[in-house]
Formats: structure tokens, C-alpha cells, sequence
């Protein structure tokens, strides 16, 4: 597995270009499990950035609806949704690979075989290694929030994001988002009613209640002990 999660950009005059990203790469130490998975399993489920655009149908060996997440985190509710949706294709953005270790260790405890895993910076993935119209649906779950006012830029959900998303979402295809920071999900509701060609399934135009097709993962139930709250957004790609 490559350890570069994100491309370096030059200047005309070959200077490195800052660019703001909605992440820190925090590395942590590689359990020995992990480290046997991305040895053993990444030949497998992992795949490499390129940049030019992924053939999924080939990827995994048959066409299929196709299902992107973006920050699976440890990979524990990704894997369990694959798992429930064998007639799924699945496909997980990490940029942390402690986190692809371990989703990679539970994919092949768990015999799943419609999950494929990246390990780089979804942007990038999205505009060079995504198809146009491919996706039936992006879910970002939990990104971090950046709470001080002088990090809201580095939030994902901007609306250049999302118009790159709606371009590889068919038209049909879902953006789904949770997020367990109010302030956030304000954000992410005002991002997305302010575009056009974007539907809000939620009756009330608002927040649509957890589907059961995203699983509880451990921190959310934490979470609700404590009285916390969870947010979930639905958006339909209209045209």
C-alpha cells in the first residue's frame, strides 16, 4: 500500500501549492493485526490511487449498484452494511491506515467480498479516479466538524464538494450524512438547500430520522448515553 494519501500540486514556477484539506492525517501506531491485514488482505480489497478513472464493474467482477463511503473511520458499520447488502458494491475512503488495517481485518473475518478500500485523499479520488454518473450513493459519516470558526472552511461538505459529488452520483443517487455536531449539521443543511438539482428526503425539509441501513457504531451509542445528539441529512440528485 502507498503511503501518500494526497497528491502534491506545483506552481508555475514548481513552488508546493497549500491547499485546504478537510483532514489531518494522524497516523498512530499499526497494531500487529492491522499490519497483518494491510500485508495479507490489501492485495486483495485495496486499491491504489491512479490517476485516471477506476472501471468498478471490473473491480469487482460484476456490475452492481455501487455504494462509496468517504472516512470509514475503523470500518466497523462500513463492513456491516456490506455484509447485510451482498447485491451491493462497497467501496471505503480511509487516509488513516491503522483505520484500513482494521477494516480490512474485519472484511476478511467477516468473508465480505463486496467491499473495496482506498487509503488517499477522497477528493482526489473523486474527480479523477470516479466515473461520472457511476455512484447510487456517497455516505460521509461522522467527519470532523472543525469546531473554531477559523477551521469552517476545512469542513468537507462546501458546495464545490458537493457538486463534484452530484457529477459521479446517478441521477437517482443519494448523499447521505450524519454528523453528531448540531453546528454542523446546520452547516451541511444550509450547504446543501442552497444548491439547486438536490432533493431533501426528509418530509420536513430538515433532517430525515436514522435510517436502518447506517448502523449504531459504538461511539454514537456513547453518544446518545450521554445525552448527545445525532443529525442525519438525506440528499436526492435530481439532474
Amino acid at each position: 500500500m502507498k503511503n501518500d494519501v494526497i497528491s502534491p500540486e506545483f506552481d508555475e514556477n514548481g513552488r508546493a501549492m497549500r491547499r485546504i484539506r478537510s483532514f489531518v492525517r494522524r497516523q498512530g501506531r499499526l497494531t500487529k493485526g492491522q499490519q497483518h491485514a494491510l500485508d495479507n488482505f490489501w492485495p486483495v480489497m485495496g486499491v491504489e490511487y491512479q490517476a485516471e478513472p477506476l472501471a468498478i464493474d471490473a473491480l469487482f467482477g460484476r456490475e452492481a449498484p455501487v455504494v462509496l463511503e468517504i472516512g470509514f473511520g475503523m470500518g466497523t458499520s462500513l463492513v456491516t452494511m456490506a455484509q447485510n447488502n451482498p447485491h451491493q458494491n462497497f467501496i471505503g475512503i480511509e487516509v488513516h491506515s491503522p483505520g484500513v488495517g482494521a477494516c480490512l481485518a474485519t472484511a476478511h473475518e467477516e468473508g465480505v467480498s463486496n467491499l473495496r478500500v482506498m487509503c488517499h485523499d477522497a477528493v482526489e479520488v473523486l474527480e479523477k479516479m470516479i466515473p461520472d454518473g457511476s455512484l447510487d450513493m456517497v455516505q460521509l459519516f461522522f467527519p470532523d466538524p472543525w469546531h473554531k470558526a477559523r477551521h469552517n472552511k476545512r469542513r468537507i461538505v462546501q458546495p464545490a464538494f458537493v457538486e463534484l459529488l452530484r457529477s459521479k452520483l446517478k441521477v437517482g443517487g443519494v448523499f447521505h450524512m450524519a454528523t453528531d455536531w448540531e453546528p454542523y449539521a446546520e452547516h451541511m443543511l444550509e450547504v446543501m438547500t442552497s444548491l439547486e438539482n438536490w432533493k431533501n428526503l426528509s418530509q420536513e425539509n430538515n433532517y430525515v430520522p436514522r435510517p436502518e441501513s447506517r448502523p449504531v457504531t459504538k461511539f454514537e451509542m456513547r453518544g446518545q448515553r450521554l445525552g448527545h445528539g445525532v443529525w442525519d441529512l438525506m440528499f436526492e440528485r435530481k439532474q
